[in-house]
């Protein structure tokens, strides 16, 4: 039995489609952002940064959504959601789990929290910047969906898919919202169909963005 911190539409809700998608029994646990349980002493205790999500494994907590979509293809590989080790495509898929989570992840972090760069709000040359980072891997990906798609590995949905589409629900307020672009827009229609997003959205209580 998994048990999963999370906090809605956060940083936990690919490891939570993950083991959706797995079929593993896991329990939720809420971590209250509006409360700020992510501070308190027994959250820090099992995650010393203050964030989500964090997974307990055989009675261990960790943390860093690429390290426990790792984790658990590793231990469930009948679930499929990761290509067989020592291949090419396993290769492609450590490939875009790291380039999502730094390309996408870290950025998406400046944005958000302005305070992490020293103010309250970003000078508009700064969002500007962080803008245009964000909208060039849409390009990129984007552009990689139409050559080799539909899913990042091709024909094979992989954890790296739910990554992908949980950073494009975080980009649903931006300027320009990732289902702008094409082949973007039809893996996101095909991956909101799934059971485990519907489910995902049932459960965290989310309405944005569900279909």
């Amino acid at each position: 039995m998994y048990t999963l911190y999370y906090s809605p539409g956060t940083a936990s809700m690919a490891v939570h489609l993950a083991l959706l998608e797995i079929g593993a029994p896991y329990q939720l646990e809420l971590v209250d952002f509006d409360r700020g349980a992510q501070r308190s002493p027994e959250y820090l205790r099992l995650n010393p940064l203050g964030k989500v999500p964090t997974l307990i494994i055989d009675g261990k907590p960790y943390s860093e959504v690429a390290a426990l979509l790792l984790m658990l293809a590793d231990r469930h590989p009948e679930a499929k959601i990761a290509p067989p080790p020592a291949t090419p495509r396993r290769n492609q898929w450590y490939q875009w789990l790291a380039y999502s989570s730094f390309a996408l992840g870290a950025t998406y972090r400046n944005w958000f929290y302005p305070r992490d760069l020293g103010s309250d709000e970003h000078p508009a040359a700064v969002r500007g910047a962080l803008r245009a980072r964000i909208e060039a891997v849409w390009d990129h990906v984007d552009a990689h969906l139409r050559a080799a798609g539909p899913y990042l590995l091709g024909a094979e949905l992989s954890s790296a898919d739910l990554q992908l589409l949980m950073y494009m629900r975080w980009s649903r307020n931006m300027p320009k919202p990732a289902l702008e672009w094409p082949a973007l827009k039809a893996f996101a229609q095909r991956m909101r169909a799934r059971a485990s997003w519907q489910r995902l959205c049932e459960l965290e209580g989310l309405t944005e963005w569900r279909s």
